[in-house]
């Protein structure tokens, strides 16, 4: 079932609000006439630039994925909050056979698998009290595709769009739109630091991206043109593999 919500006149949190594809969020998000946003960060002198730019509409919160006392902290604050972006996650590389893939493993899953399952746990309940709402998860291409020289990444994202396919099947029970957010290569402070920068579209198709998402209903965001080569052909498998039901499968 498609849940087609619009973003006018709503109160968001995003997290990882202060910089790259976060603050294109909330700059599309405002500017498609969002109310209010919650700017997620680890250091709150971080969302100084984007309260300024905004004023009231930005308020900032402290929130590390890793440290759950901060995310019930800010649930207690964002009480009115009616979407939930969780585009905070860390990219840490390493093949295999590196004598740090289990720590960078280890590392990754820490934030962008049990980051995402906290925020979920913790703000479910509160857009089911606000009429449902949404939850946006920022997965990645690298979700889907794996390469040898990122492996531990890769895995830690398919974890991740693992878990945003359970949460669709779970929050749709109350009425919450779930979607999966897979960027390419996008112009970011990460892109730039490897020398991607050139070849990097704007973080803007993120942004404009999930605010026409959300209001078509999607489950899965391709936004860039490197994700849409991705998506396009992944898109017929993967919506097919949602509809199933494998209710009775049973491993042998």
């Amino acid at each position: 079932m498609k849940r087609h919500y619009d973003i006018k006149g709503k109160i968001a949190l995003v997290t990882g609000a202060n910089r790259g594809i976060g603050k294109a969020i909330v700059d599309a998000f405002l500017s498609n006439g969002a109310a209010k946003i919650y700017a997620a960060v680890r250091n709150l002198n971080s969302a100084i630039p984007i309260v300024e730019c905004y004023g009231g509409r930005v308020v900032p919160v402290q929130l590390d994925l890793t440290k759950p006392e901060t995310i019930i902290a800010a649930v207690e604050t964002a009480q009115d909050v009616q979407v939930v972006v969780n585009n905070a996650g860390v990219f840490i590389a390493s093949t295999p056979m590196d004598s740090d893939a289990i720590d960078s493993f280890e590392r990754g899953m820490e934030i962008n698998v049990l980051g995402l399952i906290r925020m979920a746990q913790a703000f479910a309940p509160v857009l089911r009290i606000n009429g449902g709402g949404a939850l946006v998860q920022l997965n990645s291409i690298a979700s889907l595709k794996c390469s040898a020289n990122f492996a531990t990444h890769s895995a830690s994202k398919a974890a991740a769009y693992s878990i945003t396919q359970a949460l669709r099947e779970l929050l749709d029970q109350q009425g919450t739109a779930v979607l999966s957010v897979h960027p390419g290569l996008i112009a970011t402070d990460m892109s730039d630091a490897a020398g991607l920068g050139g070849i990097a579209e704007p973080a803007s198709l993120v942004g404009e991206g999930i605010v026409t998402a959300l209001k078509a209903g999607d489950f899965h965001l391709f936004p860039d043109s490197m994700a849409k080569r991705v998506g396009g052909a992944y898109r017929h498998f993967s919506e097919s593999i949602i509809e199933a039901d494998i209710s009775e499968y049973r491993p042998d």
